[in-house]
């Protein structure tokens, strides 16, 4: 297997992982706490916080940990007049991945708790409010990750982008999905943690909105930030340096 395709399982894989960990812990919550929502949220946004930290930690070194299209897409645009960062080929085959994972994370949420697999979410949640929470939590962990890499801290992104997406999921009205990929995976779950299909297009709207915010904000502050774009989410080897399969 070469090193492009080690990535793409890479990013496949966390963001199944990651799509699993949000939709099966809002699915836990409701069963173990029915009819109070805030501690629903506290079980579900805890679960995150340390599932996302995990899979930045397990699978980053291969691919980065991006698990997300606005993260890789800020990746490659940042690194463009460096020559640093994704390159065009990875960010069209991540995104796919990314976007794969995220559906069959959902699936298998719902396998595991003997639901109907395949669902359709009936969660509406389109508001301006909403909307809105998007942006700002989108730019956020925009300006967290490229910050951390330009800073020479990215090693800290497990911990520090785990505990932004966990606060995130208290501090805007949206519960912080800030991922396309993870945004069109919860469709295919009709529960506490799902997104009914005719909100997807707003919240993705909204995402790629703040994720520019954020990244015209990072390369202000940090006109660095372009030399530092192969550590995004963390250090990882390249393609090319990805040792081949025996």
């Amino acid at each position: 297997m070469n090193g492009l395709a080690r990535k793409l399982v890479a990013e496949f894989l966390g963001t199944a992982l990651l799509v699993a960990v949000v939709v099966g812990s809002g699915i836990a919550a409701q069963q173990l706490s029915p009819g109070n929502v805030g501690l629903q949220l506290l079980e579900n946004s805890t679960a995150t916080v340390f599932g996302l930290a995990v899979l930045i930690l397990v699978f980053g070194p291969v691919s980065g940990a991006h698990f997300n299209p606005v993260v890789s897409a800020a990746d490659w645009l940042l690194g463009r007049r460096q020559g640093t960062g994704l390159s065009a080929t990875e960010l069209v085959s991540y995104i796919p991945a990314q976007v794969a994972g995220g559906v069959v994370g959902s699936v298998l949420a719902n396998a595991m708790f003997d639901l109907s697999v395949f669902q359709i979410s009936t969660h509406d949640r389109i508001t301006s409010g909403h909307l809105l929470g998007e942006v700002v939590a989108t730019a956020g962990l925009i300006a967290v990750i490229f910050a951390l890499a330009r800073s020479g801290r990215a090693a800290l992104s497990a911990a520090t982008v785990g505990a932004y997406i966990g606060a995130a999921y208290w501090f805007t009205s949206s519960t912080s999905f800030a991922n396309p990929a993870v945004t069109i995976g919860r469709i295919f779950s009709d529960t506490f943690a799902g997104i009914a299909p005719g909100s997807v297009l707003g919240y993705i709207a909204a995402q790629i909105l703040g994720a520019a915010l954020g990244l015209a904000a990072i390369t202000w502050l940090y006109p660095g930030s372009a030399a530092t774009a192969d550590n995004v989410t963390v250090p990882h080897e390249s393609a090319e340096q990805l040792p081949a399969s025996s």
